[in-house]
């Protein structure tokens, strides 16, 4: 009961979400784009849920959750009011990171032989189902905000206040390519294998992804502001929301937890935990070891 609870609760946030995004705008079949984009949402990655679990495998989980975002990017271009500027920047910045971020971590999994964070619990119906019903609210509620600026009947012309959130996406959408990267090149170096990386953009802080990864929808945050209205502006905790779910949720929780297993009698690895920053570099919160 409470797992449905659970579900229910996350498909209703999720539906509210695509409610305050589509406020305002153009109607199809009785409901706003944004919220057929949400149900949407819900659905694919639920037909996705029931191919994984027949087949036992998590290998499209990432690749399915960046094609959900490249899909309504292109169906908000064909159905949504005339493209304006704003649209088509927004939109193509959405295509080009989920690409290359689908992309990345499809071919990470395949290399591997699987996804590790899956083992408890690819063959248990329930906690299975819950992780492609939280990727369906994860879509939806970090691009509410783009939505909701495409499917704008009117959006203000872009303007140099609008480079502000250009660049925070440009800086975001550089320190997770490298990030990734360095981490990818470190992996392949047999001398690596077993050891954990604190090089390159590792060594100023412990996720250097996700912390382009938070910059990175702060900026589309900003670009999709000047075309919100009314409740709309809801969808502007997008960033929030990301940086909730990687710091509390879904990601560095789940990685620590790892680490600590793996590597928590090696003196070099407590070290390096406790002396580099978890997100933001030189001056974010260290972790204490018994936290």
């Amino acid at each position: 009961m409470t797992r449905a609870l659970t579900l229910g609760l996350i498909v209703s946030i999720g539906l509210l979400v695509g409610l305050a995004a589509g406020a305002g705008t153009p109607s199809y079949a009785g409901l706003s784009l944004p919220l057929w984009a949400a149900l949407g949402s819900f659905g694919l990655q639920w037909l996705g849920f029931a191919f994984a679990y027949w087949r036992q495998t998590e290998a499209w989980f990432d690749l399915l959750g960046s094609l959900n975002y490249i899909a309504l990017v292109f169906l908000f271009l064909l159905l949504a009011p005339l493209a304006q500027e704003r649209t088509l920047l927004v939109g193509c910045l959405v295509v080009v990171w989920a690409a290359r971020l689908g992309s990345f971590l499809f071919l990470r999994i395949r290399q591997a032989g699987g996804d590790s964070r899956f083992d408890a619990i690819r063959s248990r119906f329930g906690p299975f189902l819950m992780t492609w019903t939280l990727q369906a609210l994860w879509v939806i509620a970090t691009a509410g905000c783009v939505l909701a600026a495409m499917a704008a009947a009117d959006s203000p012309s872009l303007s140099l206040r609008d480079g502000v959130g250009l660049a925070l996406w440009v800086i975001g959408f550089a320190l997770e390519v490298t990030a990734d990267e360095q981490k990818h090149r470190f992996r392949r170096q047999p001398e690596n294998s077993g050891r954990f990386i604190s090089t390159g953009l590792w060594s100023v802080c412990q996720h250097p992804n996700y912390l382009g990864e938070i910059l990175l929808w702060s900026g589309l945050a900003l670009l999709a502001l000047p075309a919100l209205v009314g409740a709309q502006w809801l969808t502007l905790l997008s960033p929030v929301f990301v940086a909730l779910l990687l710091l509390r949720i879904s990601g560095v929780p789940l990685l620590q937890k790892a680490a600590l297993k793996r590597w928590g009698a090696d003196e070099q690895w407590r070290n390096y935990v406790t002396s580099t920053p978890v997100l933001l570099p030189w001056i974010g919160r260290r972790w204490k070891l018994d936290d």
